[in-house]
């Protein structure tokens, strides 16, 4: 039988979890979203394949809303306002959603939360014109449900920014220099399209590079890496040195859309 777009999905998520041998060993749960990682800064209003047609189903609209599943600190949404006037931020930390409150404030923008994991907090959830999902269906093993409420609650369209390769990519070098263990390759954005198509929409996928300037490493960096590597603390200087060394990271996104 031949196996599911959405069931190749979940089996290869599947395939990126940490040996046992390693998450027990390891000082603390190398699963952190650190609050303080998330709070909006820079310029939000790049103009990103993901920016570009969300405005699209925007701007003719009178008083638009915005739904941002997984917001995050509202980096996605708050490069929509304006146009957007009303949004709704849906994320499972507290943390997140309190700074997206105090941003909007600060943006004289309406706001509505919800605390939870989608898509089991869609019942409570208003609909929106637009529906938007950055950086996070990588963290959905069952995406057909997740994908279908997204597109019950946009009136207009849903957008979907993730990065072409599983977002552990980028720490695949370091899993194997400092444990030896071979990282998995997929799934892809590609997949990702896959199994929205599967659900009956028509799904465009756009993918684009985003260029980041070099920085210093600072210690936070070296911090949230060997938690992510499940090192302990006495590692730091070597985690510093092969991040000083490391190649400059290309950031490769991929914006998957479609009218609902």
């Amino acid at each position: 039988m031949t196996t599911s777009a959405a069931q190749r999905w979940a089996d290869d998520l599947a395939s990126w979890g940490i040996p046992d041998h390693i998450l027990d060993a390891a000082p603390q749960s190398p699963w952190i979203h650190p609050v303080s990682s998330f709070t909006p800064t820079g310029d939000l209003f790049v103009q990103t394949p993901s920016r570009l047609r969300a405005l699209e189903a925007l701007d003719s609209l009178d008083s638009p809303s915005v739904l941002d599943v997984g917001c995050g600190g509202g980096r996605g949404v708050f490069g929509l306002t304006p146009p957007a006037t009303n949004i709704v931020g849906v994320d499972h930390q507290q943390g997140m959603l309190d700074v997206v409150i105090q941003q909007a404030a600060e943006r004289q923008v309406s706001v509505q939360t919800a605390l939870g994991n989608w898509p089991e907090v869609a019942p409570q959830t208003p609909n929106c014109d637009v529906a938007i999902c950055h950086h996070v269906v990588y963290n959905v093993a069952d995406l057909v449900p997740f994908i279908e409420a997204l597109t019950s609650h946009a009136r207009h369209r849903v957008v979907v920014e993730l990065p072409i390769r599983h977002p552990l990519s980028h720490l695949s070098d370091a899993w194997k220099q400092f444990w030896d263990l071979d990282r998995p390759t997929s799934p892809t954005a590609q997949d990702a399209a896959d199994v929205i198509r599967s659900t009956g929409v028509s799904a465009v996928l756009e993918e684009f590079e985003l260029v980041e300037p070099p920085r210093e490493i600072t210690d936070l960096d070296v911090e949230h890496m060997r938690i992510r590597l499940c090192l302990t603390p006495g590692r730091d200087d070597e985690v510093r040195e092969f991040l000083l060394k490391r190649p400059p990271q290309q950031r490769s996104l991929a914006t998957i859309w479609w009218d609902t």
